[in-house]
């Protein structure tokens, strides 16, 4: 005896090996024995073998006509067995009546299941609306193959070009752009990237880079609605002395900068000033919940997105030529120990003099024309008239700061590689198209004006992290538990040290235009100036708010994203410098395994030749051949450029650079090995 049964939904014939009331022992052909509930049985036959049986009636089910079994079966409840009678006739056979079985399982548009064996007909409307349901469904599926066909043969179909950056980044599995893109990867077994590379659907490596870049942190762009900044009503005394700003020329938020009063009175009264759109906006404000949006000014070569509209950074500002609202810390130092004797902090609008530019002054403002003593007062190159007394003085006190920090870490800071900067020629900061001539300068960390504002916004930041943390006022703070390899800044609402920076607490607070966690802490230090002890009860965010860790968490996670997508325009930047000067090759040195770093450029990259070499290690490298899209670009060691040295060390590297941090170096795009699993495309 054999026996026709459902098997989650499956139907399987076997020999019935034993059999009681409520199930049945059947062996399939397969040799495997299954327990079958008796209700599960659908059909016994004698004859033919099961296999033969099933392929007769799945070759019969083919034949029987959806549409006139349809009309054949009745309007309730009805058995397969009796739709096969009406159909074939009254003496349908075993086969017949599995092959209707059949046939009416796999078309659930016509016939839904009410039970075991039995069905109900759907309505007209439900199987007119199933079939244009499949008809379309015929059509995606042929769209797809077309599609998946033209990308192996190199040809970026229109619609799958339109949805590239969403195919490989945030798709869609159900999309039919994307399954053809994974058919196609399947069928060539190329990866999903590369296929789209040679089909042409990329068209600009740097658009590429940016659209991803949007798509993952401003799906709905970087432009804002039209947004009128709020007023400062509130009545502030006018400084008592001019400030001037030091930045670069590209900056337009200008957020900090310096006075200096009473040279040569034995007590120097040096201001830090910083812009106060925190006496203006309020927490879960309209532009606050823009900033908060954002959380960060995004830099990149050429170009940025601003946190604020820009209607709004020009009220605030510290534009030369106005008074401007600000939170000023009035440090008072010895002329002649360089001690801080007081600090006090206040709510007052600052007269701006000057807006000073790094990049046109690092040349003029250098540590021997701070020591030269000028034959006439005032003479001083334009636009420093008047400043050079003033800047030599920041510059002392920057150094005896730099220096009472360096006791606390154990250890002096060093500047051994310059910052670059980038130029696009013709930019004029409108967004880059990619192809633009780039030039790339630098200027050395440390220098004068740099170690000037530096050391000023240290001094701010941890004189404010500490007040507020006296008087029992929350804040966002850095802390670094040790400058061990692999301790890494941590940000909280704890004053904790921050080793890296030789303080006892470090809470940004100086660029609340282009950083949110500025903006927060703005607002704690003005109700500090405004109440004093009291102001743990008046500050906008109380002591374990839920609101500051949101912040915290979302500060970390856009400020990392923004930070790396700086570094790969970077090294999408130096990549083009590259290939518009025809460099083919470069001097290095080696800091790490086989990768080396050029001696004149922002660029590190692995080459060949170089894995046995010791640390700091001077080589010439030919370059290989670079791609734009993944960002790598490889080499191969020509030469030796210094003498190799044998000593007790055996070889060993340098002190001073095993002591160096190495730097997070922007990497290829990763390819994803599976191209079922989403993103298609991902970072390292």
């Amino acid at each position: 005896m054999f026996v026709l049964f459902d098997e989650a939904g499956k139907f399987l014939a076997g020999r019935v090996l034993s059999e009681s009331d409520a199930s049945a022992q059947v062996e399939l052909d397969s040799g495997k024995r299954v327990k079958v509930k008796g209700a599960n049985v659908l059909l016994r036959f004698e004859k033919p073998e099961p296999a033969v049986f099933m392929a007769g009636a799945q070759a019969l089910s083919e034949t029987i006509e959806l549409e006139l079994a349809w009309e054949f079966s009745p309007e309730d409840d009805f058995a397969f067995a009796t739709l096969a009678r009406d159909y074939f006739s009254k003496d349908a056979t075993l086969e017949q009546q599995a092959a209707m079985l059949i046939r009416l399982f796999e078309a659930p548009h016509y016939f839904r299941r009410a039970g075991k064996g039995f069905f109900r007909k759907a309505s007209a409307e439900v199987i007119a609306q199933a079939l244009v349901a499949i008809e379309k469904k015929k059509a995606v599926a042929a769209l797809i193959a077309q599609w998946a066909q033209e990308l192996g043969e190199g040809v970026c179909p229109q619609p799958v070009r339109e949805q590239l950056y969403k195919i490989l980044f945030k798709p869609d599995k159900n999309a039919p752009e994307y399954k053809a893109v994974v058919e196609a990867s399947r069928a060539t077994r190329t990866a999903p990237l590369d296929l789209l590379q040679r089909s042409g659907a990329i068209d600009s490596p740097y658009q590429f880079h940016w659209k991803r870049f949007l798509l993952e942190n401003f799906p709905q762009g970087v432009g804002f609605a039209a947004t009128t900044a709020p007023a400062i009503t509130e009545p502030l005394p006018r400084a008592p002395a001019p400030a001037f700003s030091i930045d670069d020329s590209a900056t337009t938020e200008i957020d900090d900068a310096l006075s200096v009063q009473g040279l040569g009175s034995g007590a120097v009264t040096v201001g830090v000033h910083i812009a106060a759109p925190g006496l203006a906006l309020v927490p879960d404000g309209e532009i606050d919940r823009l900033g908060r949006a954002r959380l960060s000014t995004v830099y990149m070569p050429g170009y940025k997105v601003t946190m604020l509209p820009d209607a709004v950074v020009q009220s605030y500002t510290l534009q030369e030529g106005r008074d401007c609202p600000a939170v000023s810390l009035y440090v008072t130092v010895d002329e002649a120990t360089l001690a801080i004797l007081t600090s006090e902090t206040r709510l007052e609008s600052v007269p701006i003099s000057h807006n000073l530019r790094h990049d046109q002054l690092d040349a003029i403002v250098t540590e021997e024309w701070l020591q030269t003593a000028l034959a006439t007062p005032g003479s001083e190159p334009a636009p420093l008239t008047g400043l050079q007394p003033k800047l030599a003085f920041l510059h002392r006190l920057a150094r005896s700061l730099k220096a009472q920090r360096e006791v606390v870490r154990g250890k002096p800071e060093t500047f051994n590689r310059p910052d670059y900067n980038f130029k696009l020629v013709g930019n004029d900061g409108a967004e880059p198209q990619g192809d633009e001539q780039v030039l790339i300068s630098t200027r050395q960390r440390g220098a004068p004006l740099d170690l000037i504002v530096a050391e000023a916004m240290i001094l701010a930041n941890s004189t404010w992290g500490n007040w507020m943390a006296e008087l029992g006022v929350p804040a966002i703070y850095r802390s670094q538990a040790s400058l061990a390899p692999g301790v890494k800044v941590r940000m909280g609402t704890k004053a904790l040290p921050q080793d890296g920076n030789g303080v006892k607490s470090y809470a940004w607070s100086t660029s609340p235009l282009r950083r949110y966690t500025d903006l927060v802490n703005q607002w704690q230090i003005i109700a500090c100036a405004r109440h004093g002890s009291t102001a743990a009860l008046a500050a906008p965010f109380k002591p374990k708010d839920a609101a500051l860790f949101s912040i915290i968490s979302g500060f970390d996670a856009a400020y990392s994203a923004y930070n790396g997508y700086q570094g790969a325009m970077e090294r999408f930047w130096t990549l083009k410098y590259l290939q518009q000067n025809a460099v083919l090759e470069l001097d290095c040195c080696v800091f790490k395994d086989n990768m080396v770093r050029a001696d004149t450029l922002p660029l590190v990259l692995p080459v060949m030749g170089a894995q046995d070499l010791p640390r700091g290690a001077r080589v010439r490298v030919r370059l290989g051949e670079m791609d734009l899209i993944t960002l790598d670009i490889h080499g191969t060691v020509v030469e030796r450029l210094d003498t190799p040295l044998v000593d007790a060390n055996d070889g060993a590297p340098d002190a001073d650079l095993q002591d160096e941090q190495d730097e997070e170096v922007a990497g290829p795009i990763v390819i994803a090995v599976d191209v079922n699993e989403a993103p298609l495309v991902a970072s390292p």
